[in-house]
């Protein structure tokens, strides 16, 4: 854990921010030096029991001056349920900190199939939930994000949350308010299962064959629960949607359905026709742009 003490042009940005309305979108960004001395950052915070579930939670002296913008962002990473770290796709969180919101960068258990994976994220707010005297996060302002597998968990569970028969629940006071999503699966599981399992890779085909535990193709009615699409109504969160057109591993097809039911005015599909499946950083950047625009607008 690191703590710095709060240094003069934060005073200065608090004295500006209670005077006027706060829009993320018109903050400048924070440099390294300042997202240094206004954050503390707790490492691998263990929500479970495994040693896949644990946490980076980053603490913001600045995020409390917002109001209604103080928003925590908690982000997942992607690898097709199979591999990675939250370590490894920090750059998805540096723009939030550089606007100085609390984040916290989420691991979750891998190669035990979506179910396993998707269910972690409820566990850890829930455990946020019951600790909130040591990470006093706003958890009733609740953005859920991430890149690729961990894109999927987010947004499965931001649109489910309104459904009863989904399987894992958030507690009273828990409330998503946002779904930010970079590249993550949001129907037609089959197709991608198939994409994986019958890659020519070794590494890609392991990783299908995990998706869903069991001989053969999963069963449609398990591949259901795990498709944001089924979820999706009018009452849900606001869902902003970055996808590329030369995705090879989430083809454009899968997200048309997704899409179609996008309300006018409340989501936003970012689709770049040359984008491959990871942004490159010119296309993170202009992406981002767009998304504190986005969360300025959610609190209409």
């Amino acid at each position: 854990m690191m703590h710095y003490g709060i240094p003069c042009w934060m005073v200065a940005a608090a004295i500006l921010l209670s005077s006027c309305a706060t829009r993320l979108s018109s903050l400048s960004d924070q440099s390294a030096s300042q997202v240094a001395a206004s954050y503390t950052v707790h490492r691998d915070v263990a929500y479970g029991a495994d040693p896949e579930q644990v946490m980076d939670i980053y603490l913001s002296e600045s995020a409390a001056l917002y109001g209604k913008p103080n928003y925590t962002i908690v982000f997942l990473h992607g690898g097709a349920y199979y591999l990675s770290d939250k370590a490894k796709e920090e750059k998805y969180i540096e723009p939030y900190l550089r606007k100085g919101l609390n984040v916290v960068n989420l691991n979750y258990r891998l190669k035990r199939g979506i179910a396993t994976a998707t269910s972690d994220l409820p566990l850890a707010l829930n455990f946020l939930q019951h600790q909130a005297d040591a990470y006093p996060l706003e958890l009733d302002r609740v953005i859920v994000t991430g890149f690729s597998a961990g894109a999927q968990i987010a947004t499965n569970v931001g649109l489910s949350r309104n459904d009863p028969s989904y399987p894992d629940r958030l507690d009273e006071g828990i409330k998503i308010v946002g779904i930010i999503n970079f590249s993550g699966p949001v129907d037609q599981l089959d197709v991608i299962e198939r994409i994986f399992v019958d890659h020519e890779y070794e590494l890609f085909s392991a990783a299908g064959k995990s998706l869903f535990p069991g001989d053969g193709y999963a069963d449609p009615g398990a591949v259901a629960v795990y498709e944001p699409v089924n979820y999706f109504d009018r009452r849900d969160p606001p869902v902003f949607l970055w996808h590329g057109g030369l995705d090879d591993q989430i083809p454009p097809d899968t997200f048309r359905a997704f899409t179609e039911k996008f309300r006018a005015g409340r989501d936003v599909l970012r689709y770049v026709p040359q984008g491959k499946h990871s942004p490159t950083d010119k296309e993170l950047a202009a992406a981002y742009a767009e998304i504190f625009a986005f969360l300025d607008d959610l609190r209409r």
